[in-house]
């Protein structure tokens, strides 16, 4: 999505020119600038008392936008994963996953192959992940709110059958 920003020269200035003679007049308020800024988190503003806002997005190609997320250790993580495809869950459905430290990613995939009843979530797993999204189709989006306190490296992925050996990342709590 393309978002139009309008510098004004004004600000881009400082708000004020100096002259070759060490005078400072105010810059022309109608100069101005147009950017095209590229943005997948257009629209999305921090909400009071969640400081890491994340969005994540799928699509028809097994495929995250990000294969890194950043956030901050002891701070209310509010993480959305939008489904920009068009096919329907049962074809191509996304979920975000996000393991505990040291957890065995292929393992814990291997599991959630078999566990379709629940969407791809292994109950028996359950201890081995921090938070996790609805699983999603083309078209939808699911967010989730949680906290992680420990600093460190949690691996992310999708569970759907096939879908690890390409949607999967980081998070890294600082």
């Amino acid at each position: 999505m393309n978002k139009k920003v309008t510098i004004s020269m004004v600000m881009l200035m400082g708000f004020l020119a100096v002259t070759s003679c060490g005078k400072k007049e105010a810059a022309p308020a109608d100069e101005s600038t147009e950017i095209n800024e590229t943005t997948s988190d257009e629209g999305v503003k921090p909400e009071a008392g969640v400081e890491n806002v994340l969005v994540i997005e799928g699509n028809d190609q097994m495929q995250f936008n990000k294969s890194e997320l950043k956030a901050v250790a002891g701070k209310p993580i509010k993480l959305t994963l939008k489904h920009v495809g068009t096919i329907p869950k049962e074809a191509m459905g996304h979920n975000l996953v996000i393991l505990q430290q040291g957890t065995d990613e292929g393992a814990f995939a291997a599991k959630a192959i078999e566990a379709k009843a629940t969407d791809y979530i292994p109950a028996s797993e359950k201890a081995s992940i921090v938070a996790h999204t609805k699983l999603l189709g083309g078209g939808e989006e699911d967010t989730i709110e949680f906290t992680i306190d420990k600093k460190g490296t949690y691996n992310f992925l999708c569970t759907f059958p096939g879908h690890v050996a390409m949607m999967k990342g980081v998070l890294i709590v600082e």
